[in-house]
């Protein structure tokens, strides 16, 4: 009996609701811009098996395979332009990953910032958690709706409205080291490090403002590699996966 309780602790996910955090650089695959249909639906099968253990799964997608606001500005255009320009860029991203999940039979709900009524819902806090609790996966877009925010804010945001229990941040490197890895051969990934601590590191996890929100709230963090097949699972079911991003241990 005590194997087959250990049997299933181990198919037990570490949290029953997560918000999965997609650069909009993760759309692009190997490209540096537009839309790479093999990488999306590779990304949309992660999505899928994580709904299959039992998770809640939301996502929250950035833009920047199309433009990047802060970007644009430098380049001259008017800053909350600019942003309204990238927030766009994320319901296209939103779009093509609904897309690539339905195909693949999964129930999902684009639910924007901005409203856009003829090709998705308003975000609406209590309408995305009923979706979620009738088992649909929520993609999130448009940031949080205002300018000079970015999308990591966001994600911050609704883990929060929508009462995840993680910020799970999807990127193409295996986890947050002491120092810059591409810089420093000697560099060492850190399995886990508090909030405070990577704060005073001046590590750039997250932009400080997610971050602090994170933090403020106890929502752990962890980042880790998405272009890995099957990672995204074994995070949610509590492998040591990547680097997680905690406050003090109680």
């Amino acid at each position: 009996m005590a194997a087959g309780a250990t049997t299933l602790m181990a198919r037990t996910p570490k949290w029953k609701r997560i918000l999965l955090k997609l650069s909009g650089q993760a759309f692009a695959g190997e490209e540096s811009f537009g839309l790479c249909p093999d990488t999306i639906k590779a990304l949309a099968g992660e999505i899928k098996e994580a709904r299959e253990a039992g998770v809640d799964v939301a996502v929250v997608v950035g833009g920047g395979n199309i433009i990047r606001g802060e970007t644009a500005a430098t380049a001259g255009i008017d800053r909350a332009a600019a942003d309204y320009m990238g927030m766009l860029a994320t319901v296209v991203n939103a779009l093509s990953l609904q897309d690539a999940l339905e195909k693949m039979g999964v129930d999902t709900r684009v639910q924007t910032a901005i409203t856009m009524a003829e090709v998705a819902e308003p975000f609406i806090r209590r309408r995305a958690i009923r979706h979620i609790e009738k088992g649909r996966v929520v993609i999130l877009a448009a940031g949080t709706g205002n300018p000079y925010f970015t999308t990591d804010t966001a994600a911050a945001l609704r883990a929060l409205e929508i009462h995840a229990e993680a910020v799970l941040k999807a990127t193409n490197v295996d986890g947050v080291y002491d120092k810059d890895p591409n810089l420093h051969s000697d560099a060492k990934k850190l399995s886990d490090i508090e909030f405070m601590d990577a704060i005073n590191r001046g590590l750039g996890i997250m932009d400080l403002t997610a971050f602090t929100l994170c933090m403020e709230n106890n929502l752990p963090i962890v980042v880790f590699d998405i272009s890995k097949r099957g990672n995204l699972k074994k995070v949610v079911m509590g492998e040591s996966i990547g680097t997680l991003v905690r406050g003090k241990p109680a």
